[in-house]
């Protein structure tokens, strides 16, 4: 069947709205650092990242046009303000273009994973490349300026291993043993997105507008803290290093580049994806500790987005996707 014969699913469509309002906020918030980076090699980066996305934006408008779906707003200029000072160094802008390519090559193939089109297919498949393209290229520089944090070390054992009774689930009576590398993983890679999520809040509750949003900005820097203090003891009860925070890249300057709109809605973006990572950590937990952990970092996280939904529909900030039809309406007005 050609695909001109076939319909964009339901799947599909809001996998293309997802992926135009998601990469309009972090395109917006690369425009500004963009506009501040001194480095020239960080500079590049950035100037690909954003001609990259602005290939991509337009595609994805012509895939959502063709169906008959309106184009979402997003996030535009109007939510800029380039002429504000410095809010973030070199580093962690460079730190931010990491994280949110990994946010992106994860959204990425997920979008690829529910598409059927051959031509979304085809799409996608561009996106991932560029994506890891993007990937490899942040990892390198931080490499290079000696900002990259490796996860933990182990030393091999000398012969495979089997689990040999319940006392391997323990966390909290007996012998508990040590963290698997399979839980490490999720430890890890959860602590880095809380301290980019930590990070974020702070700088963004330095310079918005509304006391309502530093409120909710704050709140989630808390959170965001107590998850990070919580999952590094973990890792300290193991004489494992804790990755470090990115603070102190944060300038003290209380001129907003942003709309309050778009810092909320950014934490609340990362809010969201790490309760998937924090989901998956569960899966592969094994001791009673680290179950518990992630149940509890799952509900507070829930409880800040909450808020999070509450001040963006007051505000009437949130965008709302496509919906299903809704046949009791329907029927009702034949």
């Amino acid at each position: 069947m050609d695909k001109e014969d076939l319909r964009l699913t339901s799947a599909e469509i809001g996998t293309l709205w997802g992926e135009y309002v998601n990469g309009t906020v972090v395109d917006i918030v690369n425009k500004y650092m963009l506009s501040i980076i001194e480095d020239e090699q960080i500079k590049t980066l950035f100037e690909d990242a954003i001609e990259t996305f602005g290939s991509q934006k337009k595609q994805i408008s012509t895939f959502i046009e063709n169906e008959g779906f309106p184009v979402p707003v997003g996030f535009t200029e109007a939510d800029l303000n380039k002429e504000a000072k410095r809010l973030f160094s070199d580093i962690f802008c460079l730190h931010y273009l990491h994280i949110m390519t990994l946010h992106g090559l994860i959204g990425h193939t997920t979008s690829f994973s529910t598409s059927v089109r051959k031509d979304l297919r085809d799409f996608y498949d561009l996106c991932i490349d560029s994506g890891k393209k993007m990937y490899h290229q942040t990892i390198e520089l931080l490499l290079e300026k000696g900002h990259f944090q490796r996860d933990p070390y182990f030393y091999p054992e000398i012969n495979p291993d089997f689990i040999s009774g319940q006392q391997f689930l323990d966390g909290y009576f007996g012998d508990q043993r040590p963290l698997a590398a399979t839980e490490i993983i999720s430890i890890s890679f959860n602590i880095k997105k809380k301290i980019m999520e930590k990070s974020l809040s702070i700088g963004f509750s330095q310079v918005a507008q509304s006391k309502e949003v530093r409120k909710f900005l704050k709140l989630a820097q808390k959170t965001s803290d107590k998850q990070i203090q919580s999952f590094g003891e973990i890792l300290h009860q193991d004489n494992l290093p804790v990755p470090m925070s990115w603070e102190s890249e944060i300038t003290t300057s209380q001129d907003s580049p942003f709309s309050d709109k778009l810092m909320v809605y950014h934490i609340g973006f990362l809010l969201q994806t790490a309760q998937a990572f924090h989901g998956a950590g569960l899966a592969t937990a094994m001791r009673t500790d680290l179950v518990l952990n992630y149940e509890q970092t799952i509900l507070k996280s829930l409880m800040v987005t909450k808020e999070w939904f509450n001040i963006m529909t007051k505000n009437k900030w949130l965008e709302q996707p496509p919906l299903a039809p809704n046949r009791k309406e329907i029927a009702k007005d034949k």
